[in-house]
């Protein structure tokens, strides 16, 4: 039997693959496509994913394929400037295109070991109490201890739960596409700078090789999403909204997308879990599609390792739907505010102006962007410490950086103390760092393995406490 079978090879898929893999366990991805797909859905990482990068020693691949932008002008389009002294060693968004991370987080995977098959569809699923028997669309069974389904907004394993994915449908559908076009650079600029004073769904972003990104809204919401648009239909609606199709040509590939916005009301039954779309669908403004998918899988990914190595406290696993579930809410929520702010009408348009001024207040600026880059999320461990529940920005210490030690993906305790405190019991699941930080005004922090803290202080006993509510009861 398989310790874990991932369905879907996405960006979330393979993160979890990934996380599954530091801690030694069996992990099968099957992907439905049997080549990754061309289609630049996401164009980048914002903060929290840049930091989850870090923790796992992975950053490096990624700054040499993307660009760096300013972490402003991403809620609803809005102007702003990035803030001083965000909170945060990576105060910017990294620009890279979805394939490419695809790519990357498929050879991390792979190099862990994790077995990925692609042009495998599953199809049909049961559990028991022993585990999950999964069936591919070729009538092949196969056997594991725990599902995963990473699998899209369309999520067949969600589908077979029976769980529910409430929400409202697409009310408006945009156009997305890769093409050349023969209009100028100048003409471009200056048609699209127009069109976008009363419809912010619209514009022609530069890429390599004399390609450019062209959104469009589309003249309605079609019955069939996943038919891609024709590229005359494409034309259609630029004439429509720009007066001329730029002489657009040679399309590289076209799709459309909506506003529906839905999540599964559980994302764990019994042996079988959702993350990324599966879990949450929502219209992708302010860039947090892949990215929410990403820290669900980083959060996941070493609760079901401690569920299958043995050690997981009680209600572990399912504190990932009690951390997770209210996150992805609130993404849907700022997604439907962009969304409305991004509409034409003149109500819409009064709300944006009025917002736009707000954010000349540094406070608003900060508490939007902190949302757009999830920096801001706080889990609800309880009374305490104000860093309780946070995740911990990368600080760094007389001997080099906290992220640095975070790479084999266990807990740590960082002590400022000298070494008057003591993890022992748990020194097979928590690193013990003794090292001192002028940035961090703390005698110490229990760091979970996705770098949430969870206790602070410098008292023996209370850290014997928080031990095992975490990383389970003490060995030996």
């Amino acid at each position: 039997m398989l310790e874990v079978i991932i369905a879907g090879g996405g960006p979330t898929g393979m993160m979890l693959a990934g996380e599954l893999r530091l801690h030694g366990v069996q992990v099968l991805v099957l992907e439905r496509e049997a080549k990754p797909t061309p289609y630049v859905r996401a164009l980048g990482l914002h903060v929290r994913s840049i930091e989850v990068l870090d923790q796992r020693g992975l950053l490096e691949r990624f700054l040499a394929e993307g660009r760096k932008h300013p972490v402003g002008g991403f809620f609803a389009g809005l102007a702003g400037s990035s803030p001083d002294r965000l909170d945060t060693a990576h105060g910017y968004v990294l620009g890279i295109p979805q394939p490419l991370t695809d790519r990357l987080l498929a050879e991390h995977a792979a190099e862990l070991g994790a077995e990925i098959r692609r042009g495998c569809e599953l199809v049909g699923l049961s559990q028991d109490s022993d585990g999950v028997t999964v069936e591919l669309a070729d009538g092949r069974r196969l056997r594991s201890r725990y599902l995963v389904g990473c699998d899209g907004g369309r999520s067949t394993v969600r589908k077979l739960l029976g769980v529910g994915f409430p929400g409202e449908p697409s009310r408006v559908e945009t156009l997305l596409g890769e093409m050349e076009v023969a209009a100028s650079p100048e003409e471009l600029a200056a048609v699209t700078a127009e069109v976008r004073k009363t419809h912010f769904r619209f514009g022609a972003m530069p890429m390599k090789d004399g390609v450019h990104r062209v959104i469009v809204p589309a003249e309605g919401v079609a019955e069939e999403r996943t038919v891609p648009p024709s590229f005359e239909e494409f034309k259609q609606q630029l004439r429509k909204f720009a007066g001329t199709d730029f002489g657009v040509h040679a399309p590289r590939w076209l799709s459309r997308f909506g506003d529906a916005t839905r999540q599964a009301e559980r994302y764990r039954v019994d042996r079988v879990l959702l993350a990324g779309d599966a879990a949450h669908i929502h219209p992708p403004t302010g860039g947090q599609g892949l990215n929410l998918g990403l820290q669900d899988a980083f959060n996941l990914g070493w609760k079901l390792a401690a569920e299958l190595r043995g050690w997981a406290p009680e209600g572990l696993l399912d504190s990932y739907h009690t951390e997770r579930h209210p996150v992805a809410a609130a993404v849907l929520d700022n997604t439907r505010a962009q969304m409305h702010l991004l509409a034409p009408e003149p109500g819409a348009q009064a709300v944006r102006r009025l917002l736009a001024e707000l954010m000349d207040f540094e406070e608003v600026n900060r508490y939007l962007i902190e949302k757009i880059t999830a920096i801001a999320v706080r889990y609800d461990l309880g009374e305490g410490h104000e860093l309780l529940g946070r995740r911990l920005r990368d600080v760094r210490l007389k001997r080099g950086r906290l992220y640095e030690q975070m790479r084999g993906g266990r807990g740590l305790l960082l002590d400022q103390t000298g070494g008057r405190l003591s993890v022992a019991g748990w020194s097979d699941r928590v690193d013990h760092v003794v090292d001192v930080s002028a940035e961090l005004d703390v005698p110490a922090v229990l760091l979970r393995p996705d770098g949430h803290v969870v206790w602070a202080g410098e008292d023996q006993r209370e850290l014997l406490d928080r031990l095992p509510r975490w990383f389970g009861a003490a060995s030996g």
